[in-house]
């Protein structure tokens, strides 16, 4: 049975000493109620749910919402409202199949639709399978990664919606004051930013443009300072704390101080456009418009020349993998051996995990073959791309998720739909067939990607609270199963119901972009590769002076309006934990501000959900007319509300005592 006292270990957010263990909530010496038709029917039920749910609200209206802490919300109200005792490793479950959905839906929604909008052959097995490939792939891909990454590196990486989604089924399970403390938080972060997005009493992001004289400064010279408001994002902030924020907000200070004006001024007499698919010239561009066009490129060679860089770096954890994995096959395993392996510390047999890599490909190389290309070369060359990609971008996509909770995915998509669109080419794979391809591929390494990143979260969750691996690992791959399934099944319904192109048809705005990619890329028109090697050389140069180059990329990559709120979390966590000369009361201020934080995420998330569906049905300030929020006085009210709701989080944490 499982201990009734629930509380997070004092080194669960800290690095461990010579010697130190880290001691789940639920020890490795128990067994737990874990995989029952309880836990399991509730995670495939959410999976369903949330994936038709996501995926109808982000090709509606544009907005692809995380599933993963709304679903462990429910989950310990369910489990609270039947009296389930020793309920928190069976919610564990129930979030980590149910969170399938996000991830899947992510990743179909980003490419699949552009089949459509750019009236290609297409139907419910490409959605299907590209989802369900592409998630078994991720799910495969990372698990050899999870020991380094939720065990080896505790500590040394923030997870900020892990730690979000432990705080809250914690403070659940175990009630009293920390429940409190969460469900107050909750409330606050959740109304705040629902009177933002629903209401519009006041905007939700601030740009220096309403200053006057700044205004000047933006139209002229393309500086200015934005900043989104929300109490989700603030509490982000918080829990990644002021190290990773500062570098990642640098990141965003040298995209938008530094080479968004410095396009603008030597782009200013330029007579023609100058990029693929840019159709306007610089000079008439805004400063988000040079960010979008021109700079946000450079991020994306970032990131990926950090992914490469952190394969090299990590290349005796590579190496280890693939040495177990042929002791396992090849070997023998002594039951000495076995048994000494902890119950939270066990993974589906390295030499499963490779048999079933290998059959996935197969089965992957088979669509290709004889449901896209119809060509065997090409279809295997189709293999090699996504076989590559998705294993070099996995880390990358695991480390984004641990250090911001935000996987840079569509970035790595648009930068794999343009490796594989000039690579097919080369093989003779142009015109619909290999605009097909290209985006059947993007969407299996889309899904992957951001599977991988969503799982790394699930794992992290389950270390935290002393959940068996194997057991996350071997339902994981139904939950995506039902999730890739029911995606594909809403997909083809709206596009038989609204569209995806013409008058009142679905937004869908990130297929769209790379719809737009796409085409002049099968037409030999150049991708922009010098921004990509320029993002690629700056991310080579922060490391040799020891600057995280992800963090840092990634800060370049994401809109400034979303870091700035970031920064501001991390420096109330820092001031929260430094100001007493006692370290057990920065201790204690440090981990009640936590609490805090995870609440205004999770009262964010689940209202943003809510505001999402109300916004469907056309419950929104913009739908009735309401000007207000437009207004300049509404932008510097929302400066107003956000000192309150960052005074909230720095009061209230400072009320802790030891």
């Amino acid at each position: 049975m499982e201990p009734t006292s629930r509380s997070l270990p004092k080194n669960a957010y800290t690095p461990l000493e010579s010697g130190e263990q880290y001691v789940s909530v639920v020890p490795s010496s128990t067994t737990p109620r874990e995989i029952t038709p309880y836990s399991v029917g509730w995670g495939l039920f959410f999976s369903v749910l949330f994936s038709a749910a996501a995926a109808y609200l982000g090709l509606k209206i544009g907005q692809v919402f995380e599933a993963a802490i709304p679903i462990a919300i429910i989950a310990v109200g369910i489990s609270t409202a039947m009296k389930r005792k020793n309920a928190l490793s069976e919610n564990v479950i129930i979030q980590s199949i149910g969170a399938a959905s996000g991830v899947v839906v992510a990743g179909a929604i980003f490419t699949i639709p552009a089949l459509y909008i750019l009236e290609l052959p297409a139907n419910f097995w490409h959605v299907f399978l590209a989802s369900m490939f592409g998630g078994f792939l991720g799910i495969l891909y990372l698990i050899p990664f999870r020991r380094y990454f939720v065990k080896d590196m505790h500590g040394m990486l923030p997870f900020p919606e892990a730690t979000a989604t432990t705080e809250v089924l914690v403070a659940g399970e175990s009630g009293g004051q920390q429940a409190k403390i969460l469900l107050v938080a909750s409330a606050v972060g959740g109304l705040y930013d629902f009177m933002v997005t629903t209401f519009g009493l006041w905007k939700e992001a601030f740009s220096t443009k309403v200053i006057p004289g700044l205004d000047y400064v933006a139209e002229h010279f393309r500086i200015e300072f934005r900043m989104n408001i929300l109490a989700a994002i603030t509490g982000l902030g918080y829990i990644i704390g002021l190290k990773y924020a500062a570098i990642i907000a640098a990141g965003s200070f040298l995209s938008w101080f530094v080479l968004v004006p410095l396009i603008a001024y030597v782009g200013q007499g330029l007579t023609e456009p100058i990029g693929t698919g840019v159709t306007q010239l610089i000079s008439s561009m805004d400063a988000e418009s040079i960010y979008w066009y021109y700079v946000r490129h450079i991020g994306i060679g970032g990131i990926a020349m950090a992914g490469i860089i952190g394969i090299v770096k990590s290349s005796k954890i590579i190496g280890g993998a693939f040495k177990l994995a042929a002791t396992e096959i090849f070997g023998k395993k002594h039951a000495a051996d076995i048994e000494k392996t902890e119950r939270t510390d066990t993974d589906i047999p390295m030499g499963t995990i490779v048999s079933l890599i290998v059959v996935v490909l197969a089965a992957i190389f088979i669509f290709f073959w004889q449901g896209v290309t119809g060509n065997f070369g090409q279809a295997l060359t189709g293999l090699i791309i996504v076989a590559i990609i998705a294993f070099l971008f996995t880390t990358v996509a695991a480390r984004a998720i641990a250090i911001v909770g935000s996987n840079p995915v569509s970035g790595m998509t648009l930068m794999t739909l343009i490796i594989s669109s000039f690579i097919l080419v080369q093989v003779g794979l142009t015109g619909a067939t290999g605009m097909v391809s290209a985006l059947i591929i993007g969407g299996v390494v889309c899904t992957a990607l951001s599977m991988a990143g969503g799982f790394v979260t699930d794992l992290k969750i389950g270390y935290w609270l002393g959940n068996t691996p194997k057991h996350q690992e071997r339902w994981k791959f139904l939950g995506t199963l039902l999730a890739a399934a029911s995606v594909g099944g809403v997909i083809i319904l709206l596009n038989a119901t609204y569209g995806f192109t013409g008058e009142g048809a679905l937004p869908a705005p990130q297929a769209n972009a790379m719809a737009a990619v796409i085409q002049p890329l099968m037409s030999n028109q150049p991708a922009p590769w010098v921004l990509y090697i320029a993002g690629a050389l700056f991310a080579l140069t922060l490391e040799s002076i020891h600057v995280p180059p992800l963090a840092f990329a990634l800060g370049m990559y994401l809109p400034l309006e979303l870091n700035t709120p970031v920064l501001a979390g991390g420096i109330i966590a820092h001031f929260v934990s430094t100001r007493s000369k006692d370290e057990a009361v920065n201790t204690a201020r440090r981990e009640r501000g936590t609490l805090i934080a995870s609440g205004l995420i999770a009262g964010g998330a689940i209202m943003g959900v809510v505001s999402a569906g109300l916004k469907f049905f056309g419950v929104n300030y913009q739908e009735f007319g309401w000007l207000w929020a437009e207004t300049d006085g509404a932008e510097f009210l929302s400066m107003a509300m956000f000192a309150v709701i960052a005074g909230y989080l720095y009061w209230d944490s400072m009320r802790a005592k030891t």
